[in-house]
């Protein structure tokens, strides 16, 4: 089997390629080969026995994705993209990278299947900012997407695009919205949504953070771990049981900043949540205003997708991947 992971060098796909190196297999297929893909050069994951390629690309340069469709992989992870805070601030560069790439990805594959039949099984990352604000909760799978940011726009097309492609037969796709994933190991990145890994991440290594919102900012939330099963479950699942509505939303945790705190407080004590300092942003306060609080998720609970039930099981998480276990 060969794997395509585009987007390899950000946390998801780092953490994807050294999950399927460590199994060696997907699906029960020994994993023979894996391309590794991204603006900059990913890392080659430890241990992996087979041969690993790394490749540095836009996906959203005219001819790239023809490229890394020539080798014709089974399974393909498309997981590039600008995150939310970079995609509002930048509307061109939004809409280039998040649409346009994915676009050109999925009409390479397109052309492909017609010269040879090629049909993968293409995993593509969607996110729960296709959905805005009137929102219900918990949001139900039947609630319709109406986004309130370019980001969203971006995925929500794509997602469309997904479903298109899917039905005629090009490719097996399947689009997994992320919750946002909480916590995000290393340095902040430009998303929106970044100060629910910080005001946890920071304290645990004795760090002050920043929290522009209010304690009763609601949202959805998974871990690390879950995020990368759910993309190798969204690989091996039948897709005749998904059906024609080939994006889900995937099961997490519901809680609000507060609830984090608290959570915050049991696992590492007063001391670290004395290192929150609150700086109201209101540009980030309107965004997050209508963000999804919570899903019912019963399509993917019901495919096998599983996820944390509490926010001292995400920090443990962190803890045990992370910081090797100790604070």
């Amino acid at each position: 089997m060969h794997i395509l992971i585009i987007g390899a060098a950000g946390m998801v796909g780092r953490k994807l390629a050294q999950k399927l190196a460590a199994d060696g297999a997907l699906d029960g297929k020994t994993i023979e080969a894996m391309t590794q893909v991204d603006v900059v050069a990913p890392a080659a994951p430890a241990g992996f026995t087979g041969k690993v390629e790394a490749l540095t690309a836009d996906l959203s340069t005219a001819g790239e994705a023809e490229k890394l469709v020539a080798k014709r992989p089974d399974v393909i992870f498309h997981l590039a993209a600008i995150v939310s805070g970079e995609a509002e601030l930048d509307f061109d560069r939004g809409y280039r990278i998040n649409l346009d790439g994915t676009r050109y990805l999925f009409d390479a594959i397109r052309i492909a299947h017609g010269e040879d039949g090629y049909t993968p099984r293409v995993v593509f990352t969607s996110s729960i900012a296709v959905f805005g604000a009137p929102l219900p909760y918990p949001i139900p799978d039947e609630f319709h997407t109406t986004p309130l940011t370019s980001y969203g726009t971006q995925k929500a097309i794509c997602e469309l695009l997904l479903s298109d492609y899917s039905r005629r037969g090009f490719f097996e796709g399947i689009g997994i919205r992320l919750p946002t994933i909480c916590i995000r190991p290393g340095l902040p990145n430009k998303a929106a949504s970044g100060f629910f890994s910080n005001i946890l991440r920071e304290p645990l290594v004795g760090k002050e953070a920043i929290l522009p919102v209010s304690d009763g900012v609601r949202h959805w939330h998974t871990s690390p771990r879950s995020a990368v099963g759910f993309l190798i479950h969204g690989a091996t699942i039948d897709t005749a049981l998904v059906g024609p509505r080939r994006n889900l939303s995937m099961p997490g945790l519901s809680a609000t900043v507060g609830e984090q705190i608290e959570a915050l407080r049991r696992v590492a004590g007063d001391k670290a949540v004395a290192l929150i300092r609150r700086e109201p942003d209101e540009m980030i306060m309107k965004m997050c205003a209508g963000w999804a609080p919570g899903f019912e998720a019963k399509r993917a609970t019901e495919l096998g997708f599983t996820a944390e039930k509490s926010f001292d099981e995400i920090i443990r998480a962190h803890i045990d991947d992370e910081l090797g276990g100790k604070l």
